[in-house]
């Protein structure tokens, strides 16, 4: 299972995710379209992913992650067709949210949500491998520039929608909603549960609605909606900015993606392992600082070897606290639920997503920089970072439930003083 999650990422990931800041700056060429109508349609596809986020959670804990990821499959193919036709604007968005659309829906919270079920002892090694998908697919980004120069974008769209096909139906496949459904128990175990029911295993989980009365919750998705304002920044602009205001060609930008995401997939493997033995939250604020400096750095960079810095440091950063947004909520409200809940933590997330890019556009339009964009961006992550600081692990239900049994007994003794 985490096999074909990866390859899945990685489809993912290079065909959509990775390289959209190729395909604006292909479109921008032969459009000159304004970056922040990129922008827009990055933001577009971010509030897609937000508000799709808790249907698609209960969706993928009703019916399991295949029946969603197919139906995600389709819709992106579709996108694609419709994409390689599309020669205006409006078209320009309305593909582009088709394909966003498929490709959250057989992306990362459908295949999170099966390997967390899956997994518990080693949760953070299992995450860390399956999102080295993401980072390949980032390796391979210049194989899609390649394409795009060498076939045009209309034709690589095209062929893009016929490997989602091809490639998506085959890794559905093997996604299962959980152990317990096939015999098995977490981490693959064969023997029999402790307790005998669905109940008792997933007496200390929360429901969503539980996950959405504490603090926690919300510390955690505000800061990482606050670590996304970084990232989507990033994705969008890296490339145009590389290529237009500091005039390297497009292969250097894609060799700077490459570099970018080869220490991505080091972070995602070393920091998934290090998320099993070590606090988490301590683990994710260090690579909030991390993509604060880097981000810095990339928005002051003067010569190739500062921004060969950034790709370290952000690949770093990003590659180790992506698997640890998915442990942590883990970790804290149980997997029973894990799907709803991180479909209504993706409604605050989504704000970071779409005020990233949006940033960095509007400001690189009305400045001529993208300068004072990244450092804005730079400054609202480092004091987002705080949220992650206090997000303190909360109680479990069954602890509130022990204590408050433990409570009745005392409070009703007056009472039955004053009846005798």
């Amino acid at each position: 299972m985490v096999a074909a999650a990866f390859c899945m990422q990685a489809l993912y990931a290079v065909l959509v995710f990775q390289s959209f800041g190729a395909y604006v700056a292909v479109l921008r060429d032969e459009f000159g379209w304004s970056k922040t109508l990129f922008s827009a349609a990055f933001a577009m596809a971010r509030v897609e992913s937000g508000a799709l986020g808790p249907v698609q959670g209960w969706m993928v804990d009703r019916f399991g992650p295949r029946v969603v990821m197919r139906i995600g499959l389709v819709i992106m193919a579709l996108g694609f067709f419709g994409f390689s036709q599309m020669n205006s604007p409006a078209t320009f968005l309305f593909t582009f949210f088709v394909v966003s659309v498929g490709a959250g829906l057989a992306g990362f919270m459908t295949l999170t949500t099966a390997v967390v079920k899956w997994f518990e002892r080693r949760r953070g090694m299992a995450l860390g491998l399956m999102s080295t998908g993401l980072a390949l697919g980032g390796l391979l980004v210049p194989v899609m520039i390649f394409a795009l120069d060498e076939f045009g974008w209309r034709d690589t769209a095209m062929a893009s929608g016929v490997l989602v096909l091809i490639l998506g139906f085959p890794l559905s496949m093997v996604m299962r909603r959980a152990p317990e459904e096939h015999g098995y128990q977490v981490d693959g175990r064969r023997e029999p549960p402790r307790a005998h029911t669905t109940d008792a295993i997933h007496s200390g989980d929360f429901t969503a609605r539980q996950a959405l009365h504490t603090r926690a919750f919300w510390y955690i998705a505000l800061g990482h909606a606050s670590a996304v304002l970084i990232v989507s920044a990033v994705m969008v602009h890296m490339v145009v900015y590389i290529n237009e205001e500091l005039e390297y060609s497009l292969g250097v930008a894609g060799a700077m993606v490459a570099l970018m995401t080869a220490f991505m997939m080091l972070g995602q493997v070393g920091g998934g392992i290090l998320g099993d033995h070590i606090n988490k939250r301590h683990l994710v604020v260090g690579c909030m600082g991390l993509h604060v400096g880097a981000l810095l750095l990339l928005a002051y960079a003067t010569a190739l070897w500062m921004v060969a810095v950034f790709a370290i440091g952000h690949g770093l950063a990003w590659g180790t606290r992506g698997p640890q947004m998915a442990g942590i909520r883990a970790d804290y409200f149980g997997r029973s639920s894990f799907g709803t809940i991180l479909g209504f933590s993706s409604l605050i997330v989504m704000m970071g997503m779409i005020l990233g890019p949006i940033t960095a556009g509007v400001l690189a339009d009305s400045t001529g920089s993208y300068t004072t964009g990244f450092t804005i961006l730079a400054g609202a992550a480092a004091v987002g970072s705080i949220f992650f600081v206090i997000a303190r692990p909360p109680a479990r239900p069954s602890q509130v439930a022990a204590v408050a049994a433990v409570d009745a007994p005392l409070a009703a003794e007056p009472v039955l003083a004053r009846d005798a």
